[in-house]
Formats: C-alpha cells, structure tokens, sequence
C-alpha cells in the first residue's frame, strides 16, 4: 500500500476552490456540514432524488459535473453519492441514487425538513471544456445517468460552443428508465439525439432491446472531433468504450467514471485503490487510456 496522500477537494478547480469550501468558508473535509431536505420523490420502485438546501438557509453550494459528495445519515452511516443536479443552480444540491444498503435505505425514508450530513464536493470532472467545438458522446447505463446529467445540462446551457450532442442510455426494463420527463424534453427540443435501450421489453415498450454497445456502433458522431463521457456498471463501460475505440476514437478523448468502493472520499482509507490508483482522489472520472489496462484485469 503506498502512503496516503494529503486530502484535498474538487482536484480540477482552481487553488481558491480547495482551500474554501462551497459555502464559503473554510472546513475541514472530514466534518460533515447539516444540510436540509427540501424534496423527495420516488423515481422507480427502488430510486429516490432528494434536494438539499444548506440548513442555515445560507450559501451555495459550487461544484463541477462529475464530482461527487459523502451524505451522512446520523447514527446510521454515510455514502458517496455523485452530484445529479444543475451546476450553474448551485442553491440546490440534488442526489438520485439507488437503495441498496443500510445507508441509502434510510435516506430513501427522509422527509422534507430532515437533516443530513454533507461532505465535499470531491473528485475529478467531466471534461466539459475539453468538448467544446467537438461533438460529445455521453453514455449511461443504468444509474449511470445521473452522474452523467450535471454535463448535459452544462452542454446545453452552452449549446453554441458544442458540436452533435448525443446521449446513448440503457436500461433494465422501461420502468426503470430514469428522468423520463427530461428524455423526452430533451430529444423533442432538437438539442440532444437521446438513443434509449432496454434490457427487457416490458409493457408497451416498442424500442431497441438489448445492451447500450450497438447503439454506440450506430450514434452519429465525428470520433476524429469528439468527447466520450460513460457512466454505468464497469462490464458496460468496457465494452462501450471499446466499441468507441473501434469506431476510431483515441482513448485519451473517452473518459469513464468508475465511482467503485469509495468509503472516506480523501483517499486516507485506501478501500477504493484500483491499481496505482485511489478512486476517491484520482477519480472518479479518468481518461480511459489511464485505466483501460486495469479493466482488463480480473479481480483488481
């Protein structure tokens, strides 16, 4: 194991931003800060979205697309937690995630007016300023979309500076296709060509059935002028990204969140090593020529 490194937040803002925390004072990264939920509501049978305002009813809360924050439910336990909301809205900040443990169990059942704790942002981002004058590729599977979701609101609230937007989404079933409302408003606005896939048909679905790796054989994009961004389980992320690679673009332009076994978020535990790296602090968004060799590996 080698020795940890120095915490720190948000690896790409400025040095400003990773000494000051979002709200505008200094903190230290470890003491969770009490936020208030605002809304909750039940996306599918087992995804929920809360909003959260800081309790004080003061700040914003600054982030880049991509980051990630720790929420901690007291007496019950903490979890990261990628960042779904509108970075250019930072009065609200807005989680969707899945529940599947103790701890997101118990944030599915907050209320508006609960308390929970808040550490961060952390992490690496997409690379939005990368993509500009290129086209960009955004693909997601599962409850990889909403990690995914701060960068498309990013690219359409600039939509000049970008080329082809497509966002190429799979999913189990059509039930358990997340923001609906949002897919549709943004595949009817002309902005963004939104390609959805399911597992399994189910009720009247009439679309593509199958994995989300032919709907990036078929996407129209320039790989020679373009920016990947995959978000989803890793066995999607690798064939999606190799089916970006055959399609001709260069590794260093596809960028993968891994998001796997972060548990402290400033890298001193060590539980999210992925070979010489820690997730929680060279990640969770890497250039896929970075990684593509470990994701080859069994077992890392």
């Amino acid at each position: 194991m080698r020795p940890a490194p120095e915490p720190h937040l948000a690896r790409h803002a400025s040095a400003e931003a990773h000494a000051q925390h979002p709200l505008g004072f200094h903190v230290d990264p470890m003491r969770p800060e009490p936020f208030r939920v605002t809304e909750h509501h039940r996306d599918t049978a087992d995804t929920f979205t809360l909003h959260l305002v800081p309790a004080n009813g003061a700040g914003v809360f600054r982030f880049l697309p991509g980051q990630f924050t720790m929420l901690y439910l007291f007496g019950v336990g903490e979890v990261p937690i990628s960042i779904c909301g509108d970075p250019g809205d930072p009065q609200v900040l807005v989680h969707t995630t899945r529940a599947v443990g103790a701890v997101t169990r118990a944030l599915q059942a907050l209320q508006p007016g609960d308390v929970v704790g808040v550490r961060g942002p952390f992490g690496t981002s997409w690379p939005v300023d990368k993509a500009e004058g290129r086209d960009v590729v955004l693909v997601a599977g599962g409850i990889g979309l909403p990690p995914l979701r701060p960068a498309l609101y990013h690219v359409l609230a600039h939509r000049e500076r970008y080329g082809r937007v497509t966002l190429l989404y799979g999913s189990r079933t059509a039930e358990e296709l997340l923001y609906p409302g949002e897919l549709a408003a943004w595949s009817n606005g002309g902005d963004v060509e939104v390609r959805t896939t399911v597992d399994r048909a189910t009720g009247t679905w009439a679309g593509p059935v199958g994995v989300v790796t032919p709907l990036v054989r078929d996407a129209t994009f320039d790989p020679d002028n373009a920016i990947a961004m995959i978000c989803g389980p890793e066995i999607m992320i690798r064939f999606a990204a190799k089916e970006l690679l055959h399609r001709g673009m260069p590794a260093h332009d596809v960028h993968v969140s891994l998001e796997r076994n972060m548990k402290c978020a400033v890298g001193l535990c060590g539980h999210c090593q992925f070979g010489p790296y820690l997730v929680c602090r060279d990640g969770p968004v890497f250039p896929y020529d970075q990684v593509m060799r470990l994701m080859d590996l069994r077992e890392v």
